[in-house]
């Protein structure tokens, strides 16, 4: 008598168009946020690697940032729309007339061999220029998304990790170098992390105040809040800036105080909010 045979025919269950597409959907976002976060981190590993000295005598003193190109002048409060979509940081240069070679074209671990003109340039596509709104109060116009003023001065990025904060201009110029209250930023026990403990925020610095005014959050402490929506990257930035001690006043490792933009909706009584500062 023949043994039997335990291998039985084994039928898939059936899946339909609608699980598969969901199913292929979720993996799309998990990869998303994956390229998101390792790119990312590579963007605040790069900045420190670009500021490491090279092979030479000594550390020389550091070179004046060029100066940032202004197209008109701006008065003290311009109104500044904050998109709804999640916060994009490369390729958003404002306003696109430049015409991008090919071979320019370096991700963060090519651009971390970059030196001089060429990282200014790399660093310079890093930060997406915001959209101006230049409406009254009181116009019927309407748009969804937030609104926030805009304080008078430099628009730059911060990154923080490794024990340092760099904060760079629009044209890829180094702005300051210094310890911060950030997640990172300095070598003190309460503010030092791990490797992953980074963070990236897109700040506008007031130079009569020497305040970085912060606009965006895009990381904080390693984790990228690239996906997530406007409001929970607002709520992030006014609970969590607050609790690290970056609002605080300068001090011996915190040498430039953090404030946070207030953020309104963006309609008639939001955009009066922003206007007088109400």
């Amino acid at each position: 008598m023949a043994p039997p045979d335990h291998r039985r025919p084994f039928k898939r269950p059936t899946i339909s168009d609608q699980q598969r597409r969901r199913e292929l959907s979720l993996l799309r976002q998990a990869q998303h946020r994956l390229d998101a976060q390792h790119r990312a981190r590579c963007l605040a590993s790069t900045v420190l690697s670009l500021e490491a000295p090279g092979p030479g005598p000594g550390p020389g003193p550091e070179p004046e940032p060029e100066p940032e190109p202004e197209p008109e002048p701006v008065p003290e409060l311009e109104l500044e729309l904050a998109a709804e979509s999640e916060h994009h940081v490369e390729g958003g240069g404002g306003g696109g007339g430049d015409s991008r070679s090919p071979s320019k074209e370096f991700d963060v671990r090519q651009a971390s061999k970059l030196r001089g003109a060429e990282a200014r340039k790399w660093f310079a596509r890093q930060l997406m220029l915001p959209r101006v709104d230049d409406r009254r109060p009181g116009s019927s116009s309407s748009s969804t998304g937030y609104v926030s003023a805009r304080p008078a001065g430099k628009r730059c990025f911060v990154v923080s990790a490794d024990g340092i904060t760099v904060s760079r201009l629009r044209n890829g110029s180094v702005l300051h170098r210094f310890p911060s209250a950030l997640p990172g930023g300095s070598r003190t026990r309460d503010v030092s992390g791990s490797a992953q403990s980074y963070s990236i925020l897109d700040c506008i610095f007031h130079e009569l105040d020497q305040t970085y005014y912060v606009i965006d959050m895009l990381c904080w402490r390693g984790y990228s809040l690239y996906d997530c929506t406007a409001e929970f990257r607002f709520f992030w930035l006014n609970s969590k800036l607050v609790e690290s001690g970056a609002c605080d006043p300068p001090s011996q490792n915190h040498r430039y105080r953090f404030s946070a933009v207030p953020v309104y909706n963006c309609d008639e009584n939001g955009l009066h909010a922003a206007y007088t500062g109400a």
